[in-house]
């Protein structure tokens, strides 16, 4: 198994914020996806990395994507805005997802759909994993 970091350069409030995520890809998954007709644990599948935020994909489809994530405590994204509803679901940990400024702290086991076109952003009040889906609009 390998991996690579990219980059975001994210502009906030005049501030140029890097994100690095590491993102991991294997010789069995040309995809990038995980291998479909196989049993598998969110939990198990996706490991934390120190001060880092850590991204696997599970399905992209030209109608949305499913992607897992590892944060490492303090760790987050900035507030920025997508095109489309995303549901956020935490897998382990905690963290803050903040939408139009109010904040929410969810646990494992919980979720909350993001809306298209209203900011957000995410902090891990300490180490978090997520599942995230993010569903594109036809029109």
């Amino acid at each position: 198994m390998g991996f690579f970091y990219t980059y975001y350069f994210i502009i906030f409030r005049n501030i140029v914020v890097i994100l690095k995520i590491i993102e991991f890809n294997t010789d069995t998954m040309k995809t990038h996806e995980f291998e479909k007709g196989k049993k598998f644990s969110f939990n198990d599948s996706i490991q934390y990395a120190e001060n880092a935020v850590v991204s696997k994909q599970i399905l992209k489809k030209n109608t949305g994507n499913v992607s897992l994530f590892a944060f490492a405590k303090d760790e987050g994204l900035s507030e920025h805005t997508a095109p489309f509803d995303a549901i956020a679901y935490i897998v382990d940990g905690r963290a803050d997802v903040i939408i139009n400024g109010e904040s929410n702290i969810l646990v494992s086991g919980e979720s909350i759909i993001m809306p298209a076109n209203i900011s957000h952003a995410l902090v891990a009040v300490e180490n978090f994993k997520m599942v995230l889906v993010m569903i594109r609009d036809r029109n």
